[in-house]
């Protein structure tokens, strides 16, 4: 199996400074409410999340007694997850794993933005297709790019400061610094409160409809059904994929 990121993770999930703050920054994550709905409707014993991170979702769904496996390259986010109360119910990888077999594979956030060229987003889809049973699902979320979030991006220029447990103050700073679409990058620095700042640099990729179709069908998908993700209705695209 490939690994599901090409090249080397965003600094913010890779430094273990920076996966320790993630968490806060990251805000109250309200979106995965769907998720786990999604996961008892479809009557899943085990899930893969991909792009797991620091492990919300697999440790909320791994307390609701399925089996689970996140997957993630940033060692240093996996070491967060694993470090949390029921960190030790999850598999913990670093790669999509052979020779196992899920109901229902889940990419939430930018996961599946991060996958940039064309051969890297059919690889990752091919390889949760190999670990999928027959009539498993494959359920990701991606922002609608005629809704431009990076215009929104544009317009963040004040800084944000956290109180982090254990860290102590925290300075994030946002910086759009590159819309060449389908790609959008960014920076994000984060100053401590010793002195050190970490900078890390993002890209995502904004697939439209016609894009989205095609990948998941030509790596042997069916698209089912499309939502809105709860968080941001109608600026996001929920699909869900059925391996037939």
């Amino acid at each position: 199996m490939s690994n599901i990121v090409a090249g080397v993770p965003d600094l913010k999930f890779a430094h273990p400074r920076l996966a320790a703050v993630y968490d806060t920054f990251d805000g109250d994550r309200g979106d995965l409410g769907a998720y786990e709905e999604i996961v008892a409707e479809s009557g899943a014993g085990s899930v893969l999340d991909v792009g797991c991170g620091t492990g919300c979702l697999a440790l909320r769904l791994a307390a609701k007694g399925l089996r689970v496996t996140g997957v993630d390259p940033a060692e240093a986010s996996l070491q967060v997850a694993k470090g949390k109360p029921g960190g030790g119910t999850v598999e913990w990888r670093a790669e999509i794993p052979s020779g196992e077999v899920f109901d229902l594979a889940v990419m939430t956030g930018n996961v599946a933005q991060v996958f940039l060229g064309d051969d890297e987003w059919a690889a990752v889809l091919r390889d949760i297709h190999a670990v999928l049973r027959p009539g498993g699902w494959l359920v990701f979320e991606t922002r609608r790019p005629e809704y431009r979030a990076w215009d929104e991006w544009a317009a963040r220029s004040e800084p944000v400061v956290r109180e982090v447990p254990g860290v102590g103050l925290v300075e994030q700073r946002f910086e759009l610094t590159s819309v060449r679409l389908p790609l959008v990058s960014f920076r994000d620095t984060y100053t401590f409160a010793d002195g050190e700042v970490l900078t890390s640099e993002s890209t995502l990729r904004f697939r439209d409809r016609d894009e989205l179709d095609a990948g998941v069908t030509a790596a042997g998908f069916r698209v089912v059904e499309v939502r809105q993700a709860p968080d941001r209705p109608a600026r996001e695209r929920v699909l869900l994929c059925e391996k037939p």
